[in-house]
């Protein structure tokens, strides 16, 4: 076939080769006259909830409300613009050449342009092109008109014509006329609204709002009555149609989700993002921002986020990023969501849970709560008390400081900063050395996005679902081709369900009755929930979390400044509570299977049963927990018959003697556990006259061993003064104090003196009336 077409070619007279050259030439123009993308033109911003109910829309560059275009066209707009401006749409190839010679005779009979004769089609192109209105032009627009209607179907061309026709002012598009005329979408129109919107691109620097409404009024009924006459409308549908009256003025467009839209204004601009917000959820969450917005401002405290996840679902369904965006407020347009704040305690319960499934710790495990000195950080807790000894559990459900910081010296700074970027926190970026043991107290700082997806992380991996940050945009959204910051298909998997369930179960059990007292609310279902307040009273901070939800609260000051009633769990706590309230109930996480062994536990230290624990429970823990230490609290001891002093051994054979095992604490973890355990007993005091105490009866409170310490100056500008004090089993004995070798004073009772030692190395040495002796060594800066 091919060799043929060559011969015949060949065959031809040069002029007959010329000619049809020419109109192959001719042929491939006009196959390759229309653009691939027919406009060029910038969009609004435009976001929906997950069942497509606007949320909110951000201008388009140009200046114009311009919605993404369409991929159809609502039956009601469509009948009223074929309607109106072409009849015969279906029965063209682009070019209705009756209409265009009616056009030509009209136009040359009056020497201007009194009609266009334009199809739906060539105004498309017109659209497109935006080119002055001439007889040139015209002749181009028909040219590219057939050929448009080569490549696109019918149905297709009217939704590029509707998205992109001009409705007044600056509203360009059906979908943005809809709104910003009548309040709702344009599916929802009703024939008058139809009518008005079909008539509006017809003379829309004529005809508007504000100016000709008599005129616009006019137009509109002549197409109802014509929508009459060719019987698409019936006689009742008619009569309200023409009753109907125009709007006043344009309608505001929604703005529910501010910052949400605001976020996808900046990462995908020009586009239409149905994201997986439940309006009516998110009404709601916004409705108790603002109440408890307008509570907290008494105490000049004017921002608040909530963010709440689905976790099965993975999804987002209410985003409030921040409170009053409408009001030109310092804080209120900043999206705090997005933005790193201190940690506070919030922190906590991933390293409880890391220590967990490392095996380095048991739920119930004592912890120190003294007075503690590492390297100048003293860190101190939140009522600025010290118990002596708190359970792990109690510490992480009361949000101690001091067990906390001990943990987290046991666990390892670089270990626990190693595992923060596993879980998602990638604000906490600068080397561990920067953060040290403050990185559990607030030394980091993390957005509540991360904070909350961290906590659904942990919810999901009870569930058994994978562990991936969630979701704003529905899966089917168009260009969803997901960035990181809105779904990151990476599988943490870092959680484990029996550490999780550990954690949880002490989480659940918060309860402060003397700032929220939730369990005393019936309808409250069981929350596993932890709070946190930053350094400075500057950030308040709670997240929940049940089989069905993660939630997260933020409440502050977007600009920074910290406020004294600004505390997590008298802020944001009640906030969470109040958001769950809203939320469907469910029951508490189930206890997963076949990953917990039994163990005979330590009833009073928490720690596996020692030799000579006589009070345990049998517990379910981590196979990782079998090899963290036995109870090393628990001693055999030599009492006399009447069990009021201790015996030693060169003596027991001199008088009757019992054995017992006795429940002892260190020194000073006893000073001050006994002071909030009145049934804690501290050892007897030995029998005079026999041998050394093989316990340490003393310890030393401040300063710790190694201590560097700067002494302030006093108001006449000499050196201040250092408090020493320590503890001792028995608080009747007689304490003498040594300087450097150098005796100082005698102390009874309470053993404190102040000291004002000369910069350098010192030695303090402590010995009590039975010859024991102790030792610290401290440098003064």
């Amino acid at each position: 076939m091919k060799i043929q077409i060559i011969k015949y070619f060949k065959q031809l007279s040069i002029t007959r080769k010329v000619i049809l050259i020419l109109i192959t030439i001719l042929v491939i123009a006009y196959i390759f006259c229309l653009p691939r993308q027919l406009f060029h033109v910038p969009y609004s911003t435009v976001v929906t909830d997950r069942n497509g109910e606007l949320l909110g829309a951000r201008i388009a560059s140009d200046g114009q409300w311009r919605f993404p275009p369409r991929t159809t066209t609502p039956e009601k707009i469509k009948q009223c613009l074929i309607t109106f401006e072409d009849r015969h749409f279906y029965h063209h190839w682009g070019v209705n050449p009756v209409s265009t010679g009616r056009a030509a005779y009209q136009n040359l009979k009056n020497q201007r342009i009194v009609s266009g004769g334009s199809t739906l089609t060539m105004q498309t192109i017109r659209l497109a092109r935006n080119e002055s209105r001439t007889f040139g032009e015209k002749f181009i627009e028909m040219i590219l008109a057939t050929r448009l209607e080569f490549r696109a179907s019918k149905e297709k061309i009217l939704s590029m014509y509707v998205s992109h026709a001009p409705f007044g002012g600056n509203v360009v598009g059906l979908d943005a006329a809809a709104w910003r005329y009548f309040g709702h979408p344009a599916e929802e129109l009703s024939w008058a609204e139809a009518a008005m919107l079909a008539v509006l691109p017809n003379a829309p620097a004529m005809i508007h709002l504000s100016k000709s409404r008599q005129l616009l009024l006019n137009k509109r009924n002549r197409l109802l009555k014509q929508l009459y006459a060719r019987k698409i409308i019936d006689d009742s549908t008619y009569e309200l149609a023409i009753s109907e009256p125009l709007p006043d003025e344009p309608h505001p467009l929604p703005q529910t989700a501010p910052h949400l839209v605001s976020r996808f204004y900046q990462e995908r601009n020009g586009k239409y993002s149905v994201s997986t917000i439940d309006r009516g959820i998110q009404t709601q969450i916004e409705n108790v921002a603002e109440r408890w917005s307008n509570e907290f401002n008494r105490s000049d405290i004017r921002n608040l986020a909530i963010l709440v996840i689905d976790i099965r679902t993975n999804q987002v369904v209410a985003y409030c990023g921040n409170v009053n965006f409408e009001r030109k407020q310092a804080g209120n347009q900043v999206d705090v969501i997005q933005a790193p704040r201190s940690t506070g305690s919030i922190l906590k319960p991933f390293l409880y849970y890391a220590m967990l499934q490392e095996g380095s710790l048991l739920p119930h495990t004592l912890l120190p709560d003294i007075p503690v000195n590492i390297n100048g950080f003293t860190p101190q807790n939140f009522s600025l008390q010290f118990e002596g000894a708190v359970p792990a559990s109690e510490a992480l459900a009361r949000s101690l400081n001091i067990p906390a910081v001990t943990m987290l010296q046991r666990y390892g700074v670089p270990k626990f900063h190693t595992f923060l970027r596993q879980i998602g926190l990638k604000t906490i970026n600068r080397p561990a050395s920067h953060y040290g043991l403050s990185l559990i107290l607030g030394g980091a700082e993390a957005t509540l996005w991360d904070v909350t997806n961290a906590y659904a992380y942990m919810g999901r991996s009870l569930l058994q679902l994978p562990q991936t940050e969630c979701s704003l945009l529905l899966a089917n959204a168009e260009g969803s081709g997901e960035s990181e910051a809105f779904a990151s298909g990476k599988s943490t998997d870092t959680f484990q369900p029996g550490a999780v369930w550990q954690t949880f179960n002490a989480l659940t059990e918060v309860n402060r009755p003397e700032e929220i007292d939730w369990k005393s609310i019936p309808s409250m279902h069981p929350i596993a929930w932890k709070t946190g307040t930053s350094h400075g009273f500057r950030d308040a901070w709670a997240v929940g979390v049940t089989p069905h939800y993660a939630i997260g609260v933020w409440v502050g000051n977007a600009t920074g400044e910290g406020k004294p009633g600004l505390v997590g769990a008298r802020t944001a706590g009640p906030v969470l509570f109040d958001v769950f309230s809203l939320l469907p109930p469910t029951q508490r996480f189930k206890r997963p299977g076949d990953v917990f062994v039994k163990a005979e536990v330590c009833r009073k230290s928490g720690h596996l049963k020692g030799r000579f624990c006589e009070e345990t429970d049998t517990l379910l823990i981590l196979p990782a927990g079998l090899k963290t230490e036995a109870c090393p609290y628990h001693h055999l001891i030599t009492l006399s018959a009447d069990e009021t002093h201790r015996i030693y051994e060169n003596c027991v054979n001199l008088e009757l003697t019992i054995q017992k095992s006795w429940f002892t604490l260190p020194p000073v973890w006893e000073w001050y556990y006994k002071q909030h355990h009145p049934e804690y007993s501290p050892l007897p005091p030995f029998k005079p006259g026999c041998g050394e105490d093989a316990l340490q009866s003393m310890q030393f409170i401040y300063p710790p061993m190694n201590a560097r310490i700067v002494l302030p100056k006093q108001m006449d500008g000499s050196p201040g003064f250092l408090t020493a004090e320590l503890a001792h089993g028995n608080p009747d004995t007689t304490i003498f104090w040594h300087l450097d070798n150098t005796y100082l004073t005698q102390t009874q009772d309470f053993h404190k003196i102040s000291l004002q030692p000369t910069p350098g190395k010192h030695s303090l040495t402590a010995v009590d009336e039975a010859g024991n002796t102790v030792t610290t060594t401290f440098y003064i800066n």
